[in-house]
């Protein structure tokens, strides 16, 4: 079975990033909705352990990462591209900074805004996950004014891009740039009180942000976790063996390793056997008595491979 089936819950913001790529590329696909907070029990087995959303199964092959599922989209569907306008391969490093820096501003602005009313165990956890082990959202709070500088900095450059004239990021197309970026203009707005205010200094970006939000979701159908289960369970990983003689690390097909998101946000690490690597993604076969054979795919930036 071919289907894209995305597992994520609305409001989460990476999942509304790749929500919108389907929407560019306007695809058809199944919609799992999975808890915000772990114990995940029906998405483990499919991941062997990764825990962030979304991830995105097709029949055995499991994407974990919003980079790494946008790539293989971009792969399988080829057009309408996620790089327009001879875009392939900056959108990737512009990837980077909004998935880095921005990201990292726009988290701690709405974990810090709402400190004082979070669930304390979304709070525990979203802590830990993006602010590490030691965070205090307190001193976060505490640092509001310069985090909103940050980011009023980082949207000043994409209105100066937008007041061109262009109807988006790369131009008359809409891109990847325009899912990544939207996702946190879209958090912003939905999550943080002082979103819509802070946002209207911005015109360039709002009349860009209606557009894109125009764009959609594509076409999705509801899918229960126990059917994804099943799918998976069903058959076969599609993924052909592959490896790269210039890996820095030396991996190859055959050898056990472990993954983990880089960083210290407490993830588990996912065990398995690398079934392909190169210099984008690494993918490991494992085996759960659940969901049966797998190959699960990461990206390689990003991530930590650590040989078994």
């Amino acid at each position: 079975m071919n289907d894209v089936i995305l597992h994520h819950y609305p409001q989460s913001p990476v999942s509304e990033k790749v929500r919108i790529g389907l929407g560019i590329k306007s695809l058809d696909w199944l919609s799992v909705e999975i808890p915000r907070l772990p114990p995940k029990p029906d998405l483990m087995p499919l991941t062997g352990g990764y825990r962030r959303t979304p991830v995105m199964q097709i029949g055995a092959d499991v994407y974990c990462d919003s980079q790494c599922i946008l790539r293989e989209l971009e792969r399988r569907f080829p057009e309408p591209s996620l790089c327009p306008e001879g875009a392939a391969g900056m959108v990737w490093g512009v990837g980077r900074w909004i998935d880095g820096a921005l990201f990292d501003h726009s988290v701690g602005l709405v974990l810090g805004a709402a400190a004082d009313s979070l669930p304390a165990d979304f709070a525990r956890d979203r802590g830990r996950l993006y602010l590490g082990p030691d965070h205090d959202l307190k001193r976060v709070q505490a640092d509001l004014p310069h985090i909103v500088a940050q980011i009023r900095g980082q949207l000043g450059w994409i209105e100066q891009r937008l007041e061109t004239g262009r109807r988006f990021i790369l131009g008359e197309r809409p891109g990847l740039p325009d899912a990544l970026a939207y996702h946190l203009v879209w958090f912003l707005r939905g999550r943080w009180a002082g979103g819509p205010a802070f946002l209207s200094q911005f015109p360039a970006l709002e009349a860009w942000e209606q557009r894109v939000a125009e764009i959609g979701h594509g076409r999705s159908t509801p899918l229960s976790a126990a059917a994804a289960l099943d799918i998976a369970r069903a058959a076969e990983p599609q993924t052909p063996e592959s490896e790269d003689p210039l890996d820095p690390q030396g991996l190859a097909p055959g050898r056990a390793v472990r993954v983990r998101p880089e960083g210290d946000g407490g993830d588990p690490e996912v065990e398995g056997v690398v079934r392909l690597v190169d210099r984008e993604r690494i993918a490991v076969l494992r085996e759960d008595p659940r969901a049966g054979r797998l190959c699960v795919h990461f990206p390689r930036v990003g991530y930590r491979v650590t040989p078994a």
